[in-house]
């Protein structure tokens, strides 16, 4: 069967292929009634608008990459949905892309996006430095960028969605004091993400109020991944160190940690207090359910829709950053 096309509407109708192509892209210049009488026709027809052409004619693709480290935990997909919340009843798609936490991999997704003329990314990085530089010319292409949960370098002025990892760090270390926990190991992720630094500054700054602060707690792991948190408890437990709780930049460092002392049959939280940072649903799929500081994902993701939205309607509009507030969640582990 032929493919029905924008020529055909306009003969069936009687009205130019420019008036077709307005009412199809919802364009405010084309009457209420001649779209519905377009939109009708295209239904009964069966007509498949070719994206390509309609982005050539609007200048837009409607399309918004969305650029994340991994898919594999509920965080990027709670985010995810929030994005679609926004742009789906607009008419925008959006193509997904994941890192794998390695910046070179992130440099050619966001290569890809710029080739498919995307009308904005939304991305959580994988390195705070590495892809500056693409992040830059990116810009420069007149692409808004606007990041989520972690930080880009200060020298970039981007629009951004964050919560205060410092402050919700320092509250969910004091909630582990006052279960009477004092040696407290802090598990970091990599620092190539500020984030990380921002959770101990907030660890370190509330241990040493209580004037119960080690350096030896503080242990960086290799990456992200369930294993690596598994790997810096088990290392611990090697060396002998004494600890009674810990505190993990990740839901997944916490609960790579939490497998190995139940493995060791080290209580929890009796033995050894456990809270993380994130807050996904895996908190309250492990046992004991997990203690964390839980990030509004969802309206995270909705609120970056809304940021890149300004920066498609006025690219010169002044780039945001939006602090949103982050519950502590207290369950078994603690």
């Amino acid at each position: 069967m032929k493919r029905i096309t924008i020529k055909d509407l306009s003969k069936f109708l009687s009205l130019s292929t420019s008036t077709i192509s307005r009412a199809l892209l919802h364009d405010k210049n084309v009457n209420d009634e001649t779209r519905k009488r377009v939109l009708d026709a295209a239904h009964k027809m069966g007509y498949k608008p070719n994206l390509t052409a309609l982005s050539l004619q609007s200048g837009q693709s409607k399309t918004i990459g969305f650029v994340v480290p991994e898919m594999i935990t509920p965080f990027s997909a709670k985010v995810l949905k929030g994005i679609q919340n926004i742009l789906y009843p607009l008419g925008y798609r959006i193509i997904i892309t994941q890192s794998d936490e390695d910046p070179l991999i992130e440099r050619k997704n966001l290569q890809l996006l710029e080739e498919f003329n995307v009308d904005a990314i939304i991305i959580n990085l994988c390195h705070e430095t590495y892809n500056n530089d693409i992040y830059q010319h990116i810009m420069g292409q007149g692409i808004p960028l606007i990041f989520f949960d972690r930080l880009p370098h200060q020298s970039l002025d981007v629009s951004k969605v964050i919560v205060n990892d410092s402050i919700k760090a320092s509250l969910m270390v004091e909630h582990l004091i006052k279960t009477g926990r004092k040696r407290i190991v802090y598990i970091m992720g990599p620092t190539t993400i500020r984030n990380v630094t921002e959770r101990m500054n907030g660890y370190k700054r509330i241990l040493m109020k209580y004037n119960i602060f080690d350096e030896n707690l503080i242990i960086q792991a290799n990456g992200m991944t369930v294993q690596h948190g598994r790997d810096i408890i088990k290392q611990l437990l090697v060396k002998n160190i004494e600890f009674d709780s810990i505190f993990a930049f990740s839901d997944t460092l916490a609960m790579g940690g939490m497998n190995y002392l139940l493995e060791q049959k080290i209580r929890i939280p009796e033995d050894v207090a456990v809270a993380s940072f994130s807050g996904t649903e895996l908190s309250s799929m492990v046992y004991p359910q997990l203690t964390s500081v839980q990030q509004p994902l969802e309206k995270m993701g909705e609120k970056a829709a809304e940021l890149a939205l300004e920066k498609i309607k006025d690219s010169s509009a002044a780039s945001r950053s939006v602090t949103m507030d982050a519950e502590l969640v207290y369950r078994a582990s603690t």
